[in-house]
């Protein structure tokens, strides 16, 4: 595994993904107390829905801070390949929360104040205008602490910032990122439905604002359930990482043929290898014992979250050749794909 990936696993990475996800989830427990006691005096349908934005969002820091506890656990009989994938349970469930409790309740008062109209008072507007800067300025200040983080990640992975965004395997933090920068927009959007409600004395501006911040919750909800899914289903580690592990075990002498490279992420720290390999004629049972136990022993110590390798010693025959061929030019292509965006 290469340098940046490494020190992407450095347990260090959990202790700074730790104190964001603490300074996200202090600065949502304020704001949604806010929130909520301007929404009730105001009655704005606006506020109450960045109120059920803010307690989802809390709630998600919950669950993520439970993730990074438990996901360290060491394997066990039960679960031989340890707990890494608790993260993304975690955060599957975090996506959920913000469907369920932000982004339906948004809907539900969106359609609310359309149906029924609202009776907000000018001091109300004042409320409502106030708590929402305050808002907008704790969210901004959280969403700057994960930016920070992803930016240093990404300087240790000597890539952009987009592509770490994209590819950074750390959910806990790709969650308070996604969360953080939905509250600034939802804020954002609430302060002008507010506006536009104050200067036109129309309701519906602020309605079709809770209505904007329940689809953009429902939008980010759906887009981390489908990261979260995908993982939780069984990903393949970075094409960067499986093509050179490919090129590694391309280069041993006593390899003929790499038929079959599998790779799964099993946590943020531990990834599992099954390679099937076609070893050259002439050796005898006690040599490939040797070399199966130095190969892997290498691969190990070059990349330590390679820490399941399974090494199968099978008979390739031409159709297995072919296929392994086209797997290696579709990797190759992907790799460079990748880098062309860059």
């Amino acid at each position: 595994m290469s340098d940046a990936q490494q020190k992407r696993s450095d347990p260090d990475e959990d202790s700074r993904t730790t104190v964001t996800v603490f300074v996200a989830l202090g600065a949502n427990l304020v704001i949604a107390l806010a929130k909520l006691l301007g929404g009730l005096f105001s009655n704005s349908p606006a506020l109450l829905s960045e109120a059920a934005h803010s307690v989802a969002d809390s709630l998600n820091e919950v669950f993520l801070l439970a993730s990074l506890k438990r996901s360290t656990r060491d394997a066990d009989a039960e679960h031989p390949f340890g707990y890494g994938k608790e993260r993304y349970f975690w955060s599957l469930l975090a996506a959920v929360g913000i469907f369920v409790m932000g982004g339906c309740f948004s809907f539900f008062q969106g359609i609310e104040a359309l149906r029924s109209g609202g009776s907000e008072t000018r001091n109300g507007y004042v409320v409502v205008l106030a708590v929402l800067g305050v808002a907008l300025l704790a969210e901004g200040s959280s969403l700057v602490r994960a930016l920070v983080q992803i930016r240093g990640n990404a300087r240790h992975a000597s890539r952009g910032m987009l592509r770490e965004i994209r590819e950074g395997d750390d959910p806990a933090l790709r969650t308070v990122l996604a969360e953080d920068s939905t509250a600034c927009l939802g804020v954002v959007l609430a302060i002008v439905g507010v506006g536009l409600h104050m200067l036109t004395g129309n309701i519906a501006y602020e309605a079709w604002a809770s209505l904007l911040i329940g689809a953009l919750l429902v939008f980010v909800a759906f887009q981390l359930a489908s990261q979260s899914r995908d993982q939780l289903i069984g990903e393949a580690a970075d094409p960067v990482l499986r093509r050179e592990i490919h090129e590694f075990l391309d280069e041993q002498r006593e390899i003929d043929t790499v038929s079959t490279l599998l790779t799964m992420r099993l946590g943020t720290r531990s990834t599992l290898v099954a390679v099937r390999v076609d070893l050259i004629g002439g050796m005898d049972s006690e040599d490939v014992e040797e070399v199966l136990v130095r190969i892997k022993s290498d691969m190990t110590d070059r990349w330590p979250l390679a820490d399941q390798v399974f090494l199968d010693v099978t008979e390739a025959t031409a159709k297995d050749r072919a296929r392994a061929a086209g797997e290696r030019r579709e990797l190759d292509a992907t790799v460079e794909a990748q880098e062309a965006r860059e």
